[in-house]
């Protein structure tokens, strides 16, 4: 974790709401894919929010991840700093990279987490997110460059596009839908004047 120093009062009940997100097992889940993912040369991390997160903190294993997405030649991040550099601005600078690829990839701009989420451990729940929806992601789009066992991710859904003729919405155009309430059959019988006592028999 960064050096900073601990949190009080309101910001740290904040801080522990936040803490109390993170998921272990979910960890497992995401240490496990990104290994197949990846290959047995990054390493796995002992289990622990920790050591996840010192794992992940330079960048260089999110950025083999999301080049493991894409086919030879097509990877996103051109250079990774294979020898781990010590300088923040460095290891800042990849994890940017990846949140870039990533949201090139598929993934909205509303669940990629931010640099500091990672790099100072600030909210690591917000990373598995994005990590777990990446995983759903690349599992959807059967491209053959997952892998991993697919019940680990839930399959994101897909679009189902409908085309109709002209005539068939011209058609739609004429029809009141029920939605908008009907009056037939509709009739004032039974019903008593207004200001007037119910009539019960």
């Amino acid at each position: 974790m960064a050096n900073r120093g601990p949190a009080y009062g309101l910001s740290r009940e904040v801080q522990q709401k936040i803490d109390r997100q993170y998921d272990p097992d979910l960890e497992q889940i995401l240490t496990q894919w990104i290994g197949a993912q990846c290959g047995p040369d990054i390493g796995q991390p002992q289990p622990g929010k920790e050591n996840f997160q010192k794992w992940l903190k330079d960048g260089t294993v999110l950025c083999k991840l999301i080049n493991s997405l894409y086919p030879k030649g097509q990877s996103p991040v051109a250079k990774i700093q294979i020898q781990v550099s010590t300088m923040a601005f460095k290891q800042m600078e990849q994890i940017s990279q990846f949140l870039q690829a990533a949201e090139h990839y598929g993934i909205l701009a509303a669940d990629i987490f931010q640099t500091v989420d990672l790099w100072e451990g600030k909210n690591m729940a917000c990373v598995q997110r994005t990590l777990m929806n990446l995983g759903g992601l690349a599992f959807s789009k059967e491209d053959g460059l997952f892998a991993g066992d697919p019940s680990w991710f839930p399959k994101k859904s897909q679009e189902n596009r409908r085309a109709f003729s002209d005539d068939k919405l011209k058609e739609g155009q004429s029809v009141i839908g029920l939605q908008m309430g009907t009056n037939r059959g509709a009739s004032q019988k039974g019903m008593t004047g207004y200001g007037m006592p119910r009539q019960i028999l």
